[in-house]
C-alpha cells in the first residue's frame, strides 16, 4: 500500500468513528458542548479525507481503473442511500428536501464533470 492509501484509510476510519460517535447510538453522552466538539472534529476529518482523495494519483492503467471503480461504487452507494431515504420519507409523509437536493447535486455534478471531461480530453 502506498503512503497516500494508508493516510486515506486512516482518515476514513477516524471519520467513521466520529460519525458513529456523533449519532450517539447508545445514548451515553451528548451534552451540547460535546456534540459540537464531535461535529467540528467530523468536519475536520472529512476535510482531511477529501484532501487526500483529491491529491490521489494513479501510476498506471490498472491503478486508474481501480480509482474509477471506487468512484463509481461510492457514487452509486451514496445515490442509492439517498434514494432509499427519499422513498422512506415519502411513505411516512416527512420528506426532508435536503435528501432530494443532495441527490440532484450528485447527479448534476457527475453529468457536468463527464461532459467537461469528454470535451476537454
Amino acid at each position: 500500500m502506498t503512503r497516500n492509501t494508508l493516510l486515506q484509510l486512516g482518515a476514513s476510519l477516524i471519520f467513521l468513528v466520529l460519525a458513529i460517535a456523533f449519532l450517539n447510538p447508545f445514548g451515553l453522552w451528548m451534552t451540547d458542548m460535546f456534540h459540537m466538539l464531535i461535529l467540528g472534529l467530523l468536519v475536520v476529518a472529512f476535510g482531511i479525507f477529501a484532501t487526500l482523495v483529491v491529491r490521489e494519483q494513479g501510476g498506471d492503467e490498472r491503478e486508474l481503473v481501480h480509482r474509477m471503480i471506487a468512484g463509481r461504487a461510492a457514487f452509486l452507494t451514496g445515490a442509492l442511500i439517498l434514494l432509499i431515504g427519499i422513498i422512506w420519507q415519502a411513505f411516512t409523509h416527512t420528506l426532508d428536501y435536503w435528501l432530494v437536493y443532495a441527490l440532484l447535486g450528485m447527479v448534476l455534478a457527475k453529468t457536468l464533470v463527464r461532459i467537461y471531461g469528454d470535451r476537454r480530453l
